[in-house]
């Protein structure tokens, strides 16, 4: 039986560090002792002295046999998996590495339009095709919800060869899908469920959070420990279980994909997360359940500001209780001005603003004082916007507010390129009036909603073109291009296919 009280990572890498010795290997800095002052002290000196390459005791990501590998299992008892990969590049290394072990070049993956970058990346390194599903989307907060059940079905029915389903569970607002029914239809066909878990490492811990992907019959899921537990930035892990994923294959995947020189501190953080998880996780997480559903409590009362309540929608199976999203119309500003007034000014920040709301992340790392700062610079935002000005001011109105309609993203006609021809295919840059009937070079998606308006090898349309000007027009921000005023795109060079 694993022994979830040891830290084996953890405990190797600080004895190994304390251990004196004339260190002639990686890195320069040797532990500390040529490091710059200033590095000293934001750091310390401890943190340095563990900054250790793949010692033998310290064991070898890539081929664990010591303490590494007794890490990653009780990573598995403790997250409900059958096997457990340590990430030191992030969700992002685990997705690319997920597609690149079930799909081989010219494979369908189904997927739905709202992954996460990095699943562009691994079409383009995997060669696989994309079969993109739109998922439901919210018109009153500007959001996207999960692929529901049937729009898995119906794409499993549309492309009988599709090899794997991938989807995003929870979304980055908590939003969760059904993935038991989900898993279900994919395994009649039997295709490996892969889930892009980043922002539900603790699903696991509490009773009362919606289920870990695994209990709900995922073949693979992908976490960012670092997100909601206490793992350091870009720490993450890769569950499996079940027999659809080609386990060597993953590992070789994971090896192209990883540094060679992983950082210690990154992994050795992963098994003092876990172990905090399994000896501690249900109380913590308990107590922060229980403060902040008082702190949503009192939001809930301030004028002008709503909660994002679970929603009675198939693609809202669930919704996690620890990401709080606060609509912020009633106030006549955007989640834009807001955002930069409460971090300015308020000195609370939030992790996602957007055109409609604020989404922040709460987690047992908050403390109660956190919370109590939120609800008050959050009254004192309500106090000080334009609304509240209107309203105690006789004859003073509010001038030309936001624009704050939703503006429903656009799904193209399907790839006239793979992702991966895309990515290699020349290009060039014209004005906007001119990139109608080319093919995107470019990335962009929008914020809000977050989901991709125009992937590399698309068909540029007038529709695509329109929403994206209306959401720049309405105060949202466009990402993955180069030119984000959209006075300009990238097209890919030549004439189209002429199949088009």
């Amino acid at each position: 039986m694993t022994d979830q009280q040891t830290a084996p990572l953890l405990d190797c890498l600080q004895h190994t560090a304390r251990a004196e010795r004339a260190a002639f290997h990686t890195p320069g800095h040797k532990q500390g002792q040529g490091a710059p002052a200033a590095l000293v002290e934001l750091l310390g000196q401890a943190a340095l002295r563990a900054d250790l390459p793949e010692l033998p005791e310290l064991d070898n990501l890539f081929a664990p046999e010591g303490v590494i590998e007794q890490a990653q299992e009780l990573a598995a008892a403790a997250f409900g998996a059958e096997q457990s990969w340590f990430l030191a590049n992030g969700s992002t290394c685990g997705l690319e590495a997920a597609v690149l072990a079930s799909c081989n070049p010219g494979e369908k993956l189904i997927l739905p339009r709202n992954v996460h970058q990095s699943v562009w990346s691994a079409l383009v390194l995997s060669g696989a095709l994309p079969v993109w599903v739109e998922p439901d989307f919210d018109p009153d907060w500007g959001i996207a919800h999960c692929l529901t059940p049937a729009q898995v079905q119906a794409a499993l029915l549309a492309h009988p060869d599709a090899k794997a389903v991938l989807v995003v569970s929870p979304t980055y607002h908590g939003i969760c899908g059904n993935l038991a029914a989900i898993a279900e239809l994919t395994h009649q066909q039997g295709l490996p469920l892969l889930v892009d878990e980043a922002h539900g490492a603790h699903f696991a811990f509490h009773p009362e959070l919606p289920p870990a992907a695994l209990s709900a019959g995922a073949d693979l899921s992908v976490q960012s420990i670092h997100k909601t537990l206490a793992a350091l930035t870009q720490a993450a892990m890769l569950h499996v279980q079940g027999e659809r994923i080609d386990r060597q294959r993953l590992a070789s995947a994971l090896r192209l994909l990883q540094s060679t020189s992983p950082n210690y501190l990154l992994l050795a953080s992963l098994d003092a997360a876990r172990r905090q998880m399994a000896l501690e996780g249900e109380m913590l997480l308990g107590e922060t359940l229980r403060q902040t559903a008082a702190a949503k409590q009192q939001i809930s009362q301030i004028p002008g500001l709503s909660i994002l309540q679970p929603l009675d929608k198939p693609g809202c199976w669930a919704l996690d209780p620890l990401r709080l999203t606060v609509g912020v119309i009633g106030l006549g500003m955007t989640g834009f001005a807001a955002d930069e007034i409460l971090h300015q000014k308020l000195r609370v920040t939030a992790e996602l603003p957007a055109l409609h709301s604020l989404t922040f992340i709460i987690t047992f790392g908050n403390s109660a004082a956190d919370l109590k700062q939120l609800v008050e610079a959050l009254q004192q935002l309500a106090a000080e916007s334009p609304a509240a000005l209107a309203a105690g001011s006789v004859g003073l109105e509010l001038s030309s507010p936001p624009v704050l309609a939703p503006v429903l993203p656009v799904l193209p006609v399907s790839p006239s390129l793979s992702p991966r021809d895309a990515f290699f295919a020349t290009a060039q840059r014209l004005p906007i009036e001119q990139v109608v009937g080319q093919l995107s070079a470019e990335l962009v998606c929008p914020y809000p909603p977050g989901i991709p308006i125009l992937f590399p090898g698309e068909v540029i349309t007038p529709a695509a073109i329109h929403s994206l000007r209306q959401i720049l027009a309405n105060g949202g921000v466009l990402a993955g291009c180069a030119d984000p005023d959209l006075a300009s795109l990238s097209v890919i060079s030549g004439s189209l296919p002429a199949s088009l």
